[in-house]
């Protein structure tokens, strides 16, 4: 059937019962003038748009490692990109839930049409699902704004696209059975950084009611200091002076896309903190830039004054969030190596490596060393962030839930673990795939089905509890309630309160 949008109809198609809509623009295509610009309103067409296939992606390079191998997008980059897809039981009915899911990929990757974010098993369950594309890397995060006056906002032009989708949802989600004033946005990795800057930005007030934060919280972003430092480096790899408007636009969309490969391998290998600034802690180039009109504040700053006082908040991790990134170079680690790190981590708090490494290694007592850096980096990249974020923001509001997704991935013989984004196929019930399979191995469809209930009972009510899961407390800052996600559930107070205590005063 076709449905009628703000800029004209569109005709999806039916699969098992479950309507869907795919690579509806949301706004216009970001070229020329427009490419590191704002978003802008899609002209209206004529006739019916033919929404039976997914859309172009954002140009990006791939990512490394496993990540790359099965995370690649099938279909083509373009600059076309600003495209939605919408799966929903029916769009004749009214009042339904809506999920809103932001990709992750480290600002530089990805897409919304991943096999695993299929949103068919949500539409299934009455929940209206919408995934995104918006841009990335260069086009989407690079500030600017300073070398460039017309560019204010290139910075966050990507999140300023995240936004311009929620307003599309806003405007349109009716037409398709869906309740604008019950949407929840979610998102993993640098889709949960992205829902943590949503949470801080101004421009996205009242756009959604509950937020998912995956593996990414509140803590990421660049001052704009730090930005316009790097965006400086990226003009200088492209050669065009600071000022000459007309020669940025005309570099080619890959010359700018090898440029800012080239940057991020440099950072990447040497985490210069006198060329990168603090975009070195994280390895990632280019990300939303706070100090500037959609991100006025750093976003963990924004929430704990209560930027996001009316939101309710489902954020958790993986337990192993960092081995996937750390086995292959499992063989250059020793115990010496991450205590040299950890005393430089753990130094400005007056903690010595040795100290902190004894923690680790005594809740750990057979991990070899890259096991042991894995959970150092998780707890330093991830969890603490997370923690955080809950703790901002039930001082505001009581409605946050906090989880941890301990079951260990079967792939290459289990040496992933509990790793980065394997929580994921579970939340949306895509088990049935090569990328779920890629990350996960052969996942227990029971625990999908544990996973996904509470997600769809999140989105619907702000209530993650259901009748598969023991009582699930909110999280305070006093018993820190949280939700181990495995085969049996189970809930635990402060898990690893000694661990999380080593980080106070530094995250």
């Amino acid at each position: 059937m076709a449905v009628a949008t703000s800029s004209g109809l569109v005709r999806g198609g039916v699969s098992e019962g479950v309507h869907h809509f795919l690579g509806v623009p949301y706004a216009a295509p970001p070229v020329g003038a427009l490419r590191y610009s704002p978003p802008q309103p899609r002209a209206a067409w004529d006739g019916e748009f033919d929404a039976t296939a997914f859309g172009a992606v954002c140009i990006q390079a791939p990512m490394p490692g496993t990540f790359g191998e099965i995370g690649t997008p099938s279909n083509p980059a373009g600059d076309d990109c600003l495209n939605l897809n919408v799966w929903t039981p029916d769009p004749a009915a009214a009042g339904l839930p809506v999920l809103v899911w932001i990709h992750g990929g480290a600002f530089y990757a990805g897409s919304g049409i991943d096999p695993v974010y299929d949103g068919a098993a949500f539409a299934r369950d009455g929940v209206v699902c919408v995934t995104i594309n918006y841009r990335l890397g260069a086009q989407g995060f690079a500030h600017f704004g300073e070398h460039f006056p017309e560019l204010a906002d290139a910075g966050n032009a990507g999140l300023l696209d995240q936004i311009a989708a929620l307003e599309w949802v806003q405007q349109n989600i009716a037409a398709f059975g869906g309740d604008p004033s019950n949407v929840t946005i979610a998102g993993e990795s640098a889709g949960g950084m992205s829902v943590g800057c949503l949470l801080a930005s101004p421009r996205a007030k009242g756009l959604f009611r509950r937020a998912i934060a995956q593996s990414g919280a509140a803590h990421n972003g660049v001052s704009a200091a730090t930005a316009s430092m790097i965006a400086g480096h990226l003009l200088a790899e492209v050669g065009v002076e600071p000022g000459d408007l007309d020669a940025l636009l005309a570099v080619p969309a890959d010359v700018m896309l090898a440029a800012q490969v080239r940057l991020n391998d440099e950072l990447a290998q040497t985490r210069d903190f006198a060329r990168f600034g603090e975009a070195a802690a994280s390895a990632m180039l280019l990300q939303p830039t706070y100090g500037t009109a959609v991100l006025p504040h750093r976003p963990i700053d924004a929430v704990a004054a209560g930027n996001a006082a009316e939101v309710d908040l489902l954020v958790g991790t993986t337990r192993e969030e960092t081995l996937i990134f750390i086995v292959d170079l499992k063989d250059i680690f020793n115990e010496a190596l991450v205590e040299a790190t950890l005393d430089a981590l753990m130094g400005p708090a007056g903690r010595s490596g040795s100290d902190v490494l004894a923690v680790y290694r005594g809740n750990r007592p057979t991990a070899q060393p890259h096991e042991l850096a894995a959970a150092v980096e998780t707890d330093r990249m991830f969890r603490l962030p997370a923690l955080r974020l809950a703790e901002a923001q039930t001082a505001h509001r009581p409605n946050v839930w906090m989880y941890r997704f301990d079951w260990r991935s079967t792939a290459r013989d289990g040496e992933f673990g509990a790793c980065h984004f394997l929580e994921v196929p579970f939340a949306f019930d895509r088990l049935d795939n090569d990328e779920a399979r890629g990350i996960a191995g052969e996942g227990p469809q029971a625990l999908a089905d544990t996973v996904h209930a509470a997600w769809v009972a999140f989105v619907t009510t702000g209530n993650p509890n259901h009748g598969g899961l023991p009582a699930w407390p909110s999280f305070d800052a006093a018993t820190r309630a949280t939700m181990c996600l495995d085969l049996v559930p189970h809930v635990e107070n402060d898990p690893a309160a000694d661990e999380r205590a080593l980080w106070d005063g530094l995250i």
